[in-house]
């Protein structure tokens, strides 16, 4: 959970130029993070996967069907490594789903086995086993990669519901697209700053963007935390 956290988030914030390491990350955050890798169709194939290997069918048409389409497919486990390995061709392509190559890789091995299973040297189908894991984490590793980028531009795409942020300063600030407005000269935070939106906060300051804000093209400002600027938070 730690690494696909770690890949998950460093992808998300990459999108804005950003590092979670930069941010203050640890490993509680990166373990929380990986619960957005936990969508409903994670969910749901993984539920369906336990479910089934869990269960103890007794003898039937059911338990015979179910043994009858995994022998079949295990016959063909040539053919789905040829696809696996025509997806990796086809890796320009394809992106971002890239991660269906080694997925496919790993469900042509793992069936592989199924062939094999008569053979009960541990050497023999060890390697076979190892190398699926690879491909299987490998697979995990661009999915949290995905993710996370589909959702940094999810969320780029919805500034306006971000929370806003109020600054006022002693001194003047160079922020582009934000209105600047003079209080005047007899109060200690003379400048305030309105219309800007929070993304995160860091452990040295807020890094915000004005709410007209355009990803790839608009700077992102960090108002850092020190006795010469007041930040407030809006809806």
């Amino acid at each position: 959970m730690f690494y696909l956290g770690a890949v998950y988030t460093s992808t998300y914030y990459g999108y804005f130029h950003l590092s979670p390491f930069t941010l203050g990350f640890g490993f509680s955050q990166f373990v929380v993070q990986s619960l957005s890798l936990l969508t409903l169709p994670v969910l749901l194939v993984g539920g369906v996967i336990l479910l089934l290997a869990g269960l103890r069918l007794p003898p039937g048409p059911v338990t015979r069907f179910l043994s009858t389409a995994l022998s079949t497919a295990a016959r063909f486990h040539l053919l789905v490594l040829a696809a696996g390995l025509a997806l990796l061709l086809l890796w320009p392509r394809i992106a971002p789903y890239g991660w269906l190559a080694p997925l496919t890789l790993a469900a042509g091995l793992l069936l592989g086995q199924k062939t094999t299973a008569a053979d009960n040297r541990p050497r023999h189908r060890a390697v076979p086993f190892v190398a699926a894991g690879l491909l299987l984490l490998w697979a995990a590793t661009l999915g949290a990669s995905y993710l996370g980028r589909h959702d940094a531009r999810v969320h780029a795409r919805h500034v306006g519901e971000w929370t806003g942020v109020l600054v006022l300063s002693s001194k003047r600030l160079s922020l582009y697209g934000v209105h600047e407005e003079d209080l005047g000269a007899g109060l200690r935070h003379r400048y305030r700053y309105a219309g800007l939106r929070r993304l995160v906060e860091g452990p040295n300051g807020y890094y915000v963007v004005p709410q007209d804000w355009k990803a790839g093209t608009d700077p992102l400002y960090v108002i850092p935390k020190s006795d010469e600027t007041w930040v407030g938070f809006m809806p």
